[in-house]
């Protein structure tokens, strides 16, 4: 079983351009949709797909929209009561791939509802292999409420990935070792919040295929106490930094259509390659060949396996 906790879920709205975006032009939309979102709902789809068990937990009221989408999509999942509806985030996706996001901060939680949340993840983490932490914090969460989480499914001996940004992220970091994951997903710009680095030169280091840098950075981590750092790094693939070793993934060649969701679809790929006992640069492998797949895909849609090409992602080892 995967367990994810999504706090601050969405309704994804995307919309399809078919030219660039031109502040301040009238623009005819081509197509859109409208689907479950939020970080962990993308990961518990994307394993619910690939026919693994898993629940999302996630605040909602009972009759909220994306509640529905989860029953079409026959995702299981478990809530905590919300009285207001979820945020509604919109998506602007060009020709090319290129993706804007204009993200609500989604309604405000108060600390019983905090409470009940973190209540209910570790009851269902009691027989979760993986629990997946993903996300922004809504408003009202604590901004350390990661790490607390960490420390308190601990003691279930499931294994824990967080995928979150900015001040979650750093205040994370700041409990290590105590809270310290067994995966850490951050982008390039994650990677240079974490160690101080310059997130451009990380991600034009690895284009030029000298990925070094990164996995300088992702050691520090693993210093730490973090159990693997698998850092996306956009087209240049990904590093995967573990106390046994270094890898290097390059993508196989892909039209990028949206990027929303590729790296919940690289957490999803590691967790499952993780559960059928396949060795770090197989979760690597399978990780990016996920990743690559989502960036395939036009607006918020996510891949399924029989559109993963797993043979095309070349993966190596690194100095580390």
């Amino acid at each position: 079983m995967i367990v994810t906790l999504t706090a601050n879920p969405s309704l994804d709205r995307t919309a399809t351009l078919d030219r660039p975006l031109v502040r301040g032009d009238v623009h005819r939309v081509g197509s859109v949709t409208v689907e479950p979102g939020g970080k962990g709902i993308n990961v518990a789809r994307v394993v619910h797909d690939a026919g693994h068990p898993v629940r999302a937990i996630l605040p909602a009221a009972p009759d909220d929209l994306i509640l529905r989408g989860l029953d079409a999509l026959r995702v299981p999942y478990r809530t905590v009561p919300l009285a207001e509806p979820v945020r509604t985030n919109l998506t602007i996706t060009e020709g090319d791939g290129t993706t804007t996001k204009i993200n609500e901060p989604g309604p405000s939680l108060d600390a019983e509802t905090v409470e009940r949340l973190a209540n209910l993840l570790v009851l269902e983490s009691e027989r979760a292999d993986w629990v997946v932490l993903s996300g922004s914090l809504p408003p009202g969460v604590p901004v350390d409420w990661y790490a607390n989480l960490v420390k308190a499914l601990r003691p279930w001996g499931c294994r824990i990935a967080v995928d979150t940004s900015d001040a979650p992220l750093l205040a994370l970091a700041a409990q290590f070792p105590d809270a310290a994951p067994d995966l850490l997903k951050p982008n390039s710009e994650e990677l240079a919040q974490l160690t101080g680095v310059d997130a451009e030169s990380l991600e034009a280091a690895a284009a030029a295929g000298e990925p070094g840098a990164c996995v300088a950075a992702a050691r520090t981590l693993v210093d730490r106490g973090v159990g693997a750092v698998m850092a996306t790094l956009g087209g240049a693939g990904a590093v995967l930094v573990t106390a046994e070793g270094a890898w290097h993934a390059s993508p196989p060649p892909v039209t990028v259509r949206s990027t929303v969701g590729a790296g919940d679809s690289s957490v999803s790929g590691y967790v499952l390659a993780h559960t059928r006992d396949l060795a770090a640069p197989d979760r690597l492998r399978l990780a990016v060949a996920y990743g690559s797949a989502a960036a395939s895909l036009a607006g918020t849609a996510l891949p399924h396996p029989e559109q993963l090409n797993t043979a095309a992602v070349t993966v190596v080892p690194l100095e580390s």
